[in-house]
């Protein structure tokens, strides 16, 4: 009976499963097919011996990757950097959803959310050449204020920074996708009944009292859900952004796992303790979810993905 019912729904929804099947595709293509290649993390790869004839060695690899520096750095880079993502450029998106909901004129809003939306849709790259421009202290535009103001040579190189190189890393992913995530709670907010405000002001609640009783709740969950996604992505900091804006001056605080990776594979051919360092990742970010959703959970049984 429930089978029946169930090709019923199917046969009642064609239309929506048909158009879903795209994307299963591409899951399984490219995320689910490619994955008999962890099997490299757990063999001596040789690429003349072939995938299928390299030698079991069970788990040297990852031991010989946790006693590597290379590896420990690009590891402790990694959790600082996303930590710093996490802390100051997580909670943006919040607050500018609220304040962009407070805004009387709906054209100007509409205009201030298109804005802080579209850096989302520029590459890593040319944002790369944005930052160059602005920051060169040889012929950057603010090496061309200091010297208006006399203080010509006295600009800092922050792209060369040690000290300045993961804030600005920070910075530019805020002014990046904060609109993103923007666009997201507003939607969320569309959501909420209209006469939880209208009460809240019958009760002498101001506008502050607003936000805080009724805007926020309503955005809990979806607050909760993005939360976990991105305590998810904790060992993922961003391959593209350090790739377009680091420089062998900085490698010692902004190498990261990713790029680590992709040294190990393409520079060196060390396929096998690139599979490996991917391996740790996945399943460091796996135990984080289940982690993060457990504690979500716990809090409110409403939130939290299952």
């Amino acid at each position: 009976m429930r089978a029946q019912n169930m090709w019923r729904q199917i046969r009642k929804d064609k239309i929506l499963y048909v158009m879903v099947i795209p994307g299963i595709l591409y899951f399984f293509v490219f995320d689910y097919i490619p994955m008999y290649g962890v099997l490299m993390a757990f063999k001596d790869y040789s690429i003349f011996e072939g995938f299928m004839d390299s030698d079991w060695v069970g788990l040297a690899n990852f031991q010989q990757l946790f006693n590597t520096y290379g590896f420990t750095r690009a590891l402790r880079n990694t959790i600082i950097i996303s930590i710093y993502q996490l802390v100051f450029a997580f909670p943006i998106p919040i607050l500018l959803a609220i304040l962009l909901n407070e805004l009387r004129s709906v054209l100007y809003q509409r205009f201030v959310q298109t804005a802080i939306y579209l850096p989302h849709f520029v590459s890593w790259v040319i944002i790369g050449g944005i930052m160059f421009a602005i920051l060169s202290p040889s012929t950057g535009v603010i090496y061309e204020i200091a010297s208006f103001f006399g203080y010509e040579g006295k600009v800092t190189n922050f792209l060369n920074s040690k000290e300045y190189f993961r804030g600005l890393l920070v910075v530019s992913n805020i002014w990046k996708e904060a609109g993103f995530g923007t666009v997201l709670y507003m939607a969320t907010i569309a959501t909420i009944n209209p006469q939880q405000y209208e009460a809240a002001k019958v009760d002498g609640a101001g506008k502050l009292r607003q936000m805080w009783h009724v805007t926020l709740p309503g955005l809990r969950t979806t607050i909760v859900i993005l939360l976990i996604f991105r305590v998810g992505q904790l060992l993922n900091a961003g391959l593209e952004q350090v790739f377009a804006l680091y420089s062998p001056l900085v490698y010692e605080v902004s190498e990261i796992l990713d790029t680590y990776v992709y040294k190990l594979a393409f520079n060196e051919a060390k396929f096998a303790l690139a599979t490996a360092t991917g391996v740790f990742k996945a399943l460091v970010c796996l135990v984080l979810v289940l982690i993060t959703n457990y504690i979500a959970k716990k809090i409110d049984s409403e939130s939290g993905l299952f």
